[in-house]
């Protein structure tokens, strides 16, 4: 019966997506251009990036003003790494290849200039949280749900699963972003590509372990349809620790994303730069832990770094 009930719902969840609607268009009262702020610092050694730009009218179908000329820096109190714009690649700002420190402060400062002269001087302040030390395996393997699953039912034997091996910390606001890589290309670069993981009531547990095992409660970070992995392929998980804040902005932006100026809250998207009536977007810091595998055949070899 349950079986049944979850295949009836998946069923009426496709036929709703396709149903045929009337298009119209809700007339959006325009508002005061604001900057747009999509900036990441981690203790990552890698150049970091800081993205500027202003918002555009709903409707909009230009092309996004980017914001040249700006002064992009972060600083812990003692030592102030600058981002420097890209020339060739407007409103892109970057840092030398530099790597922050866990347990830290950051404050990002931004200066923009407008046409008039005009400065608007921005700023957010954001941990670089803790995590593990490292990842002790990846398994891939199909979902540990039974055959009455809704992951079974729906993409049957079509899709395996990626399970990391590690023990988490004891902090219950702990939250994780897994980014994959396939032989060093991104799959999930985008932020309505990433899923987060809170870990909650795990935290302290041996994540994906016997424990979780017993209880059918584990937890995969990605998936690949088995079509699309060869013998060979490397395969990469970037465990990312953020500060529990970042959700609110994470899910405000899904619920607010689509061609349907109804969707989401009748507000901004949440931010965290400063003053809000001025900027939107997320000053994002991380720490970061990698294991890096390679596909053999229905189980990885792995080497933690």
């Amino acid at each position: 019966m349950k079986r049944g009930i979850e295949i009836l719902l998946i069923g009426l969840m496709m036929i709703a997506a396709v149903s045929c609607t009337e298009e119209f268009i809700i007339d959006v009262e325009e508002g005061e251009r604001m900057i747009g702020v999509e900036a990441y610092f981690s203790n990552e050694m890698k150049q970091h990036e800081v993205v500027l730009s202003y918002t555009a009218d709903f409707y909009n179908t230009d092309e996004i003003p980017m914001i040249s000329g700006a002064t992009v820096f972060v600083t812990d109190g003692v030592d102030t790494i600058p981002y420097i714009e890209d020339q060739n690649n407007k409103g892109h700002y970057f840092t030398d290849v530099v790597a922050g420190k866990k347990n830290t402060v950051y404050r990002l400062c931004i200066d923009v200039t407008d046409a008039d002269g005009e400065v608007t001087q921005l700023s957010s302040e954001c941990l670089v949280p803790d995590n593990v030390e490292c990842i002790d395996s990846l398994v891939i393997k199909p979902f540990n749900g039974g055959n009455d699953s809704i992951p079974t039912v729906f993409f049957g034997d079509t899709i395996e699963w990626v399970y990391p091996y590690f023990q988490s910390l004891p902090d219950p606001n702990i939250v994780y972003i897994p980014i994959v890589y396939k032989n060093d290309t991104i799959l999930n670069d985008t932020l309505m590509q990433q899923m987060t993981i809170p870990v909650g009531g795990y935290a302290g547990y041996y994540i994906n372990g016997p424990e979780m095992q017993a209880e059918n409660k584990e937890i995969p970070v990605f998936y690949f349809r088995k079509k699309d992995l060869k013998v060979g392929d490397r395969i990469r998980l970037d465990l990312r620790s953020i500060q529990p804040e970042y959700l609110y902005f994470y899910y405000s932006v899904a619920m607010s994303t689509g061609s349907n100026p109804m969707m989401g809250a009748p507000a901004n998207v949440n931010t965290n730069i400063y003053p809000t009536e001025k900027a939107v977007g997320w000053f994002l810091t991380a720490s970061s832990v990698s294991v890096e595998t390679t596909f053999v055949d229905n189980y990885f070899n792995t080497e933690s770094r």
